[in-house]
């Protein structure tokens, strides 16, 4: 059976491996972190196709050119956001891959649209927002605005803040197996 055979358990694979490193001066690990985010959208009542992008919103960082170590200490941007979605486009529809591409894009629209969202950002997210272009300008809100998928990727974007708690219980990634399996191509 080929890695595409079974791409719910390529994913399980990232999660335990790579996912289980450090996540970018958090303090969580990748894994937790985007198993928080789909335990947060879950728990919101989300619909599955969000719930699966805000499990799935950074594994783009498992697949980039550029890694977390050097998003950190060298000030680059590994665009994970469009590697994780355009990764995940060989198995799943835009409905989860569109929040994927723009949830980096819906903080850097908080940060210019809601006055003290910065303030709720951790301290590896304000670095990474100076890396991804800092807040947008009124004519990059609009634009943002204006595409569809925004306000999801604005809901993913909410949890993925909210995913960086040490102390949560948060389900494994089989608990999401079926949801995932429900919406593959």
């Amino acid at each position: 059976m080929g890695i595409d055979a079974d791409p719910i358990a390529l994913l399980a694979r990232l999660f335990e491996g790579e996912g289980s490193a450090e996540y970018f001066g958090e303090a969580v690990t990748q894994a937790g972190h985007m198993l928080q985010a789909g335990a947060l959208a879950e728990a919101a009542g989300a619909p599955a196709h969000l719930v699966a992008a805000a499990l799935l919103h950074d594994v783009g960082h498992f697949h980039g050119t550029v890694t977390g170590r050097d998003l950190m200490e060298d000030g680059l941007d590994n665009r994970h956001s469009h590697t994780g979605a355009d990764w995940l486009a060989r198995w799943f529809g835009p409905e989860v891959t569109g929040p994927v591409r723009l949830h980096v894009a819906a903080k850097r629209y908080l940060c210019a649209t809601e006055p003290g969202y910065v303030g709720l950002l951790s301290e590896a997210s304000v670095h990474t927002l100076r890396v991804q272009g800092g807040p947008m300008t009124g004519e990059q809100v609009r634009a943002f605005e204006a595409l569809p998928g925004a306000a999801d990727a604005v809901a993913v974007r909410r949890w993925d803040e909210q995913a960086k708690d040490p102390e949560r219980a948060t389900p494994d990634f089989g608990h999401f197996r079926p949801l995932l399996e429900g919406l593959l191509l």
